[in-house]
């Protein structure tokens, strides 16, 4: 998760679920709902590492289907980088609405994946005035430059991802939500971007929080990649 300051609506007594925690689990969730892979390869490949999930929670696998939850078990659920990994976001923000009113939900933008063009993300996703856009990655004629964006990739493994700490909000967005949203299917790519984005740095935008967040983004990138 590169944006936990803007989980804010969390409250005292609040039973919080938390999809897909990776290894490291935010601090207020009470229970963990994980992927059930079929062989630690293909966690490997989704995480971005090999670190292990160590957590004293509640850890609970499920199939990627129905979430093993009865309605409403939950106050609050934290979904960071998850849904541009499901194959049927849909169905999945369907079962996040059914067990729990209120969330955050955190995830790459368009301009993430058209530089490293990760295999694991399906989805591109954008939200936009109280909706969120989606488009399977399938559609578009992104891989016929997986050349250059593996390039790119080995830019990032070997650390040199600091642009993305200077304008983290061009590449990475997370929101929090209160009883559901609507999925709108898109076939334009003029969706997903916003020709109008701040390019001013943290430095510049002045915010003690937004430079702590810009740090933290940039430390959250290097261990991705520190034992793949």
């Amino acid at each position: 998760m590169f944006y936990p300051h803007k989980i804010i609506s969390i409250r005292e007594n609040d039973r919080v679920l938390e999809i897909g925690p990776g290894d490291a689990p935010f601090h207020r969730s009470n229970v963990l709902l994980e992927l059930n892979y079929a062989n630690e390869e293909d966690r490997i490949k989704q995480f971005g590492h090999r670190n292990p999930l160590k957590s004293d929670k509640q850890l609970v696998f499920y199939d990627g289907k129905k979430f093993p939850f009865d309605d409403k078990a939950f106050d609050y659920v934290i979904c960071s980088h998850v849904l541009e990994h499901v194959p049927e976001p849909r169905l999945f923000l369907e079962e996040m609405f059914r067990v729990a009113h209120r969330g955050y939900l955190e995830y790459p933008l368009l301009a993430y994946d058209y530089l490293y063009n990760f295999d694991v993300h399906l989805n591109f996703l954008k939200w936009n005035k109280g909706r969120l856009y989606h488009m399977k990655k399938s559609e578009t004629g992104l891989n016929e430059f997986k050349p250059v964006q593996q390039f790119f990739l080995r830019t990032l493994e070997h650390n040199y991802g600091d642009f993305l700490g200077k304008i983290p909000h061009c590449f990475f967005e997370g929101f929090e939500w209160e009883g559901s949203f609507q999925l709108i299917s898109s076939s334009s790519l003029n969706d997903f971007v916003d020709p109008e984005a701040d390019l001013r740095g943290p430095e510049t935008q002045a915010s003690p929080s937004v430079r702590s967040a810009s740090k933290a983004l940039l430390k959250a990138l290097k261990n991705k990649f520190k034992h793949v």
